[in-house]
């Protein structure tokens, strides 16, 4: 039977040190009672987690340094993966840029796409959720220059002491100014990944969509297209100010809130 556990949106690093820290430590707490059957997870230990982006509020490495900070996190998640319990980590819109280090040292599966596994008979689809559906084409002409490898290798010639600290500011700010609207929810139909998933049960069986981006923790019916409940849209929250996660245990997805 699988157990498996999934979160997102930490951004650890914002919006200051102290708090930061003290998010980081109740995250590494989710994370090892996953792991050790605690909490959360009183079913039993995890036998796979997902980290679905933007654990991070900015991380870009240079080819022989990575962003100052988040350490007892990457130390937690090397632990749990060196016990032999799988995580996936899913490259968000705040942490894209990583480019082999979260799989050579902490030894976690990177996805950049959303991904299909079924969990005894639930077949979900995971992923962080930027750019999918239709609108926000503003970000999505933006997504496609952040993916550029050419501008990529261009700003790793930027000294880490001035291009981390440049990115890292321009990372706060669009939280801060974005954020009020996260907490907005109107008719499923207004929400982009909603209608993705919708548009995506035309063509493909999907049980349970799960994502993150969205900083609001949902739970709302997919109908397919005779009208009919096809899926479910869950989306994780975050841990800024929900500290929600998800479980599937059975081949059922619950949303857990603190």
């Amino acid at each position: 039977m699988h157990r498996v556990h999934l979160a997102s949106d930490l951004h650890l690093g914002a919006p200051n040190a102290s708090d930061s820290r003290e998010r980081e430590l109740r995250f590494i707490a989710w994370l090892e009672d996953a792991a050790q059957g605690k909490g959360r997870a009183a079913a039993g230990p995890a036998t796979e987690i997902h980290l679905v982006g933007d654990v991070f509020d900015f991380w870009f490495e240079y080819k022989h340094a990575v962003p100052k900070g988040g350490v007892r996190l990457l130390g937690a998640i090397a632990r749990v993966a060196d016990s032999g319990i799988p995580i996936h980590y899913h490259a968000g819109n705040h942490d894209l840029w990583t480019f082999g280090y979260f799989e050579q040292e902490l030894g976690v599966t990177m996805h950049r796409e959303p991904i299909v596994r079924e969990y005894d008979g639930l077949r979900c689809m995971i992923g962080h959720g930027d750019g999918i559906g239709p609108g926000d084409a503003g970000y999505k002409r933006l997504k496609r220059i952040f993916t550029s490898s050419f501008l990529q290798s261009a700003y790793q010639l930027i000294h880490p002491d001035i291009g981390i600290p440049l990115a890292s500011y321009f990372s706060r700010n669009s939280r801060a100014r974005k954020g009020h609207l996260d907490s907005q929810v109107g008719r499923p139909e207004d929400e982009w990944i909603w209608q993705f998933c919708k548009e995506q049960l035309t063509h493909e069986a999907i049980d349970c969509f799960i994502f993150g981006h969205r900083h609001l923790p949902l739970d709302l019916e997919v109908p397919g297209a005779s009208g009919n409940t096809a899926g479910r849209y869950i989306n994780l929250g975050d841990w800024i100010q929900h500290f929600t996660s998800v479980r599937i245990e059975e081949g059922v997805a619950h949303l857990d809130r603190p």
